[in-house]
Order: C-alpha cells, then sequence, then structure tokens
C-alpha cells in the first residue's frame, strides 16, 4: 500500500515538472529580473565574521515553479531577496 502511494507521488512529480518545463518553453518569455541585496561573509579570527553590503543587483530569474535553464524561479528570490557570498 505504501509503495503505491510512493510511486504515485513520484509520478505526480515527475508529470509536474515535465508540465512546468512545457509551459515555460511553449509560452515566450520576456527576461524576468528580481532586485536582490548582496552581502559578503568574510571569516576573522576568533570564529568571527565581518558582513559588508555589496549593493542591489537585477538577479535573472524563471517565471515557474521549478529551476529551469540555471536559473532560480521568480517567486523563490522574491521571499529570499538576501544573498550571502563567502570568498
Amino acid at each position: 500500500m505504501i509503495g503505491r502511494i510512493l510511486k504515485l507521488l513520484l509520478a505526480g512529480a515527475v508529470v509536474l515538472y515535465l508540465g512546468d518545463w512545457a509551459a515555460l518553453w511553449l509560452r515566450p518569455q520576456s527576461a524576468s529580473t528580481v532586485q536582490v541585496e548582496q552581502f559578503l561573509r568574510t571569516p576573522l579570527k576568533g570564529q568571527k565574521e565581518e558582513f559588508d553590503y555589496m549593493g542591489t543587483i537585477a538577479e535573472p530569474c524563471v517565471r515557474s515553479l521549478f529551476p529551469h535553464r540555471s536559473d532560480t524561479p521568480c517567486w523563490w528570490l522574491k521571499w529570499h531577496k538576501i544573498q550571502w557570498i563567502s570568498p
């Protein structure tokens, strides 16, 4: 019984991903961007860290449920507008 439920959930996830990919491929997409703030995290001596504001950049994104073409979904970037960069 549990095996059937897991197979059904896996099949549903595959169908959802393929449908998302097909919708992205079929519709013409203009370039979408989200303004993201970047901070540089620099490790210091004594287990301390320094944080420096790097500025705001326009991060490219795709309007879909899942990441495609190496771009993050726009809904994810809108909820996570701060990026931490470690050297």
